[in-house]
């Protein structure tokens, strides 16, 4: 590999799904209003595939102007439930008034990641996943995040699938890697095709 890779976030999770592939990669977190450019983006922002991958870009460019020389990965994932794009919930409260609305529904979960280097973004790709969610009461809701504790805010639709947030699911369709937040496989194919790790 001749270039650095960065990754523009301050996940941990992410950096190590980076790491467990074999990518040696430094975090820096970009510095970005994600709630701001939303905004501004006004009717553009309703489509959550789109507005995922303008905040994976967003965050490249911010942290390519620190790093023009390396290779910088933008991720963002959104959430959406028909028409609606979810957040990140503020607090716990939140967090359970979304879960109930996703009992028994079906959301989608749009997980971008962009390439940028110098400025100029070299590849864009966003992965979906169509998340079933099974029935569960508000007594259940209140349990489950009793066991979670804040933990939980870090995650735009208030469960990891990873762990016990999985229980809270009929049927899952979609990658892994998608789900939980870095479409890897689609990103390792392009770092190899671009002759940027050993393919």
């Amino acid at each position: 590999m001749t270039k650095k890779l960065v990754l523009a976030s301050a996940s941990p999770h992410r950096k190590s799904l980076l790491e467990s592939a074999g990518l040696p990669v430094d975090a820096i977190p970009a510095e970005i209003d994600e709630r701001a450019i939303e905004q501004a983006l006004g009717d553009e922002a309703a489509d959550g595939e789109t507005l995922a991958a303008i905040l994976a870009e967003a965050k490249a460019m911010d942290v390519s102007e620190r790093e023009p020389e390396a290779i910088v990965i933008g991720c963002d994932q959104t959430l959406t439930l028909d028409d609606e794009i979810f957040h990140k919930p503020a607090n716990m409260e939140e967090a359970r008034r979304n879960l109930l609305r996703l009992s028994g529904k079906t959301h989608q979960l749009n997980s971008a990641v962009v390439l940028v280097l110098a400025g100029k973004t070299l590849w864009r790709h966003t992965g979906v996943a169509r998340m079933t969610m099974r029935d569960f009461d508000a007594a259940y809701t209140g349990r489950y995040l009793a066991r979670m504790s804040d933990a939980i805010l870090g995650s735009v639709g208030a469960y990891q699938i990873e762990g016990e947030g999985i229980n809270l699911f009929e049927t899952v369709k979609g990658d892994f890697f998608t789900i939980v937040g870095l479409p890897l496989l689609p990103l390792l194919a392009e770092l190899r095709t671009r002759g940027l790790i050993d393919g």
